[in-house]
């Protein structure tokens, strides 16, 4: 199910090719462990935190989201951009070279443990709140990149892969992107009918309840699709929701158990901010973009002018390359090592890190982004995805949510 989108015939010719090396060698190879060793991190820096602490030392709490919204923008700017691409001669053993796909499920336990040390820490006794909202925060971190690493694998096919992605979603809560992105977001991207498109004009938190509520809609009415075709009913452990349902189920009982309802508040903080981050990405990745209708009134095909793209170096190593979006979207089941930059493909003025702060200020995003969009378009606004932005978003989620206790009704 998880077919590819082609580029249509012009595009690899606008690809710029790596002048090929003898013999080529992945330069970044050592530096795709900064995403699975985040989990490391989080428990070493927050292992000198406790209730007696210094208030410098208490800061090291904060580790996770002092990370991702000021080391790394820091660091991407300092070390800069990387657009080398593997040459073709080198494609097919970089896709069959192990070492990757080891980094992406080593992710996934060390993810676990990083969890529970940072629960453990969150409900010491006298804990500072100010220690407790870092902690949480820091997990959260962690989810979100997780939810990254699950996007990685839940492209593949293997059973094996796509377990680890659902685990990996789990603590996050946000099992239903397994489903919604594959068979959603890259069928319907850069439209108005896409959750995860966001449009010209629209902040970040009128998009944000859009997305959430959006998407497990979306994943709601395309599983039930998918089980009625096989003739089963919702409610049946064949549903791919219930089965990551049941997973985060489990781990917030395992937690409870562990520590008790004090755990809680990290448990629903932790998730929040996590999934946040995957939607502010979401946000970042096609802003105002939009696919144009053909004479037969269907969206033409997903072309690299669709996604907005970036080459900061220590962004791309923490997230798989996900800032080479054009490539993804064109071939969704290709391993993170062996995607592309195109030339073509429009620009962020960042890395995806460093754009995240500017996407929570409205005024800051727009005086950003809106001239670049408008420029991509020629100022043609009919070519832009400028569909009208509810002045109501969170009242809009509601009525959203209400749609899908509908949809999951037994009937």
């Amino acid at each position: 199910m998880n077919a590819a989108v082609q580029f249509d015939s012009s595009y690899p010719a606008t690809l710029k090719p790596t002048p090929e090396a003898t013999p080529w060698r992945d330069r970044k190879k050592w530096g795709w462990l900064l995403s699975p060793g985040l989990p490391i991190v989080a428990i070493a820096v927050t292992s000198l935190v406790s209730q007696r602490a210094s208030p410098k030392r208490q800061l090291l709490s904060w580790g996770g989201p002092l990370l991702i919204h000021a080391v790394i923008p820091v660091l991407d700017r300092l070390i800069g951009e990387d657009a080398e691409n593997p040459p073709e001669s080198a494609m097919n053993a970089l896709a069959r070279d192990g070492y990757y796909k080891a980094i992406t499920y080593a992710f996934v336990p060390l993810q676990y443990i990083s969890l529970y040390v940072l629960a453990k820490r969150y409900c010491q006794p006298d804990m500072s709140l100010f220690s407790k909202l870092g902690l949480a925060l820091s997990a959260g971190a962690v989810s979100g990149i997780a939810i990254n690493t699950a996007h990685e694998l839940g492209h593949k096919s293997a059973l094996r892969e796509r377990t680890f992605a659902r685990l990996a979603l789990a603590p996050s809560a946000y099992g239903h992107f397994a489903v919604e992105h594959n068979f959603g977001h890259h069928r319907r991207v850069a439209t108005p009918e896409d959750p995860a498109s966001s449009r010209f004009g629209e902040t970040f938190w009128q998009f944000l309840p859009r997305t959430v509520t959006g998407g497990l809609l979306s994943a709601v009415q395309i599983e039930k699709a998918r089980l009625r075709r096989r003739h089963q009913p919702f409610w049946s452990n064949q549903n791919e929701l219930i089965q990551g349902w049941a997973m985060t189920g489990a781990l917030y009982a395992a937690l409870t158990a562990r520590f008790g309802w004090r755990v809680w508040p990290f448990i629903g903080i932790q998730a929040i901010y996590g999934f946040s981050l995957l939607e502010v990405v979401n946000y970042l990745e096609h802003y105002g973009l939009l696919r144009q209708k053909t004479a037969s009134d269907r969206y033409e095909r997903v072309q690299p002018s669709h996604s907005w793209n970036s080459n900061y170096l220590v962004t791309n190593l923490f997230l798989y390359q996900l800032q080479r979006h054009a490539d993804h979207h064109a071939n969704p089941t290709r391993e993170y090592q062996l995607l592309r930059h195109f030339e073509d493909a429009p620009q962020l003025p960042g890395g995806y890190a460093s754009m995240i702060l500017p996407a929570y200020i409205p005024s800051w995003w727009f005086k950003l982004m809106n001239p670049r969009v408008l420029a991509h378009y020629d100022h043609d606004f009919n070519k832009i995805n400028s569909q009208p932005v509810s002045a109501r978003p969170w009242r809009d989620a509601l009525h959203t949510l209400k749609k899908v206790i509908h949809a999951i009704k037994p009937s």
